[in-house]
């Protein structure tokens, strides 16, 4: 599955794209200014995801792409 095709069906889904999951990620405490803190780890967002949004681990660590800044909402 294309990285834009894990973005549709997370969206779907959950109904949050890139940027509510930002915002969501900021409010938990994962991020600041916009950017993952360094503590965090991809296990944290993997369970928050999965606990909060049944999200499975793939689909997850498409959200952490996107707080690490390895990926964005262009990315293929």
């Amino acid at each position: 599955m294309s990285f834009q095709g894990y973005l549709k069906t997370i969206k779907e889904k959950t109904g949050n794209g890139p940027a509510e999951f930002r915002t969501l990620a900021e409010q938990k405490g994962f991020t600041a200014n916009g950017e993952l803190k360094a503590e965090v780890k991809a296990g944290d967002i993997v369970n928050w995801l999965k606990n909060d949004f049944s999200l499975g681990q793939g689909h997850a660590m498409a959200i952490y792409a996107l707080l690490k800044g390895i990926k964005n909402e262009d990315s293929e």
